[in-house]
């Protein structure tokens, strides 16, 4: 693995988002409001793929490195009567964050967008983030697509399939928001998305598809229609049959709980099985109705992933804010897939100080050692970090473990527990030879 020599220096960006790096002091991580010092260790070069944001209202941290500890830069070294920023990495997919950007929020600061902020600096030419790669799969990557390729078979398949409005939806998707699900659907490879459903049982705080007015803005458009189990197989067929590696997976950012329309994907899942066996047909859920996981299960349902930022009720409600539904639900759902014969993963949101937790560490491991989950997916918390504490109400002295060691103790816990960050391929008749493990 490329780790650096030394630590990396800290940057920071002016008023016109213009990126520079400061030698004087190391690059810095937070977790829970504390400041750190990454291990070299802990550091990879920025992945391929990747976006720098500024941090506006928000000044960075760096690490003081003969008095081994954190610094605010208050003001731009070299132009004093400028305004500074802190910077983050929003890190390519199949990497998993070890610290949040580190910096000091001023009075009035906006709320951050829907993204995540993993730590970065500078150094020998390049940028350096504190993250390690969650997943070898590569059907994410940036290096794997030509955007202008994606455009021609994108609009030749809008096209082909102008009166399936699931097609057209996705169509948006890939081309407006560059959706990496839509794409790879039109690239006709790998994991395809199936949207259903317009409407939600739960009011997530960080739901990438709806906000309350006067929050952050959502990332992008909910769908606005119900797909009939016509379109849905009109789409999936082909690609189980055909794509490299398919998997169809109900459940998007660009909708609201699918299992609102179990009525509906339980007639689809049933007209796609009747037309091919090939592939991997998965729900991801917030896994709210028991009763409905139990029915797509035995209609054809492959795998169920489920989303949790927490394995603690107290913190899993403040997040998602359910209506009709408690975390009680969500285990018996898993127990109802696994009672099936079905494949379960865990959708897990990382923050670092939240989710390397003590209390959660150990509310995580009950979770696993009674409802047994064959996967955990260590996927970035799309969310201002400090927004999100401030909502769980976590006290700011708990003891977390680091995202490494964490991740560390889980696997010599649970030995056969799978990591990684993507659905993998688990029909048996369809299955390849790439791995999907971490």
């Amino acid at each position: 693995m490329n780790h650096p020599d030394t630590l990396p220096s800290l940057v920071y960006a002016d008023k016109d988002g213009n990126i520079t790096d400061f030698p004087e002091l190391g690059m810095c991580g937070m977790a829970n409001r504390d400041h750190y010092r990454p291990e070299l260790s802990e550091l990879i070069p920025l992945p391929h793929g990747s976006e720098l944001f500024t941090l506006p209202g928000r000044l960075p941290i760096g690490w003081e490195k003969q008095a081994s500890q954190p610094v605010l830069l208050d003001r731009d070294p070299f132009s004093p009567d400028h305004v500074l920023q802190a910077v983050a990495a929003f890190i390519a997919p199949a990497h998993t964050s070890v610290y949040s950007s580190s910096y000091q929020t001023l009075p009035d600061a906006p709320t951050l967008p829907l993204f995540a902020y993993t730590a970065v600096g500078w150094h020998k030419g390049q940028f350096w983030v504190a993250a390690f790669r969650s997943d070898r799969d590569k059907r994410q990557d940036a290096d794997q697509y030509d955007q202008a390729d994606v455009i021609d078979r994108t609009r030749r398949m809008l096209k082909q399939c102008s009166d399936n409005r699931l097609v057209q939806h996705l169509g948006k998707c890939c081309l407006t928001y560059g959706c990496p699900a839509a794409r790879n659907y039109f690239l006709r490879r790998w994991e395809a998305p199936l949207p259903t459903s317009p409407s939600c049982n739960a009011r997530c705080l960080g739901c990438i598809s709806l906000q309350e007015s006067g929050c952050c803005p959502a990332t992008q458009d909910r769908i606005k229609f119900v797909p009939t189990p016509k379109e849905i197989c009109e789409m999936a067929v082909p690609h189980l049959d055909n794509a490299e590696n398919p998997i169809v997976s109900f459940g998007q950012g660009c909708e609201g709980e699918p299992l609102l329309q179990a009525d509906v994907i339980e007639e689809a899942i049933k007209k796609i099985r009747s037309k091919t066996a090939k592939g991997t047909v998965n729900l991801n859920s917030n896994a709210s109705l028991p009763g409905k996981i139990a029915k797509l299960a035995k209609s054809g349902l492959d795998s169920l992933r489920v989303s949790l930022n927490s394995a603690q009720a107290e913190y899993y409600s403040r997040y998602y804010r359910p209506k009709n539904y408690y975390f009680s639900d969500v285990l018996q759902s898993i127990d109802r897939m696994k009672d099936a014969g079905g494949f379960v993963s865990l959708n897990y949101f990382i923050l670092p100080g939240f989710s390397d937790s003590e209390p959660e560490f150990d509310a995580l491991c009950t979770l696993i050692r009674n409802h047994s989950p064959d996967l955990i997916q260590l996927r970035n918390l799309n969310m201002d970090p400090e927004w999100y504490l401030d909502t769980l109400n976590l006290p700011e002295k708990t003891h977390a473990f680091g995202i490494r060691q964490w991740h560390h103790l889980l696997q010599i816990e649970f030995p056969r527990l799978r990591f990684g960050y993507f659905n993998p391929q688990v029909n048996p008749q369809h299955i390849s030879d790439r791995t999907y493990q971490s």
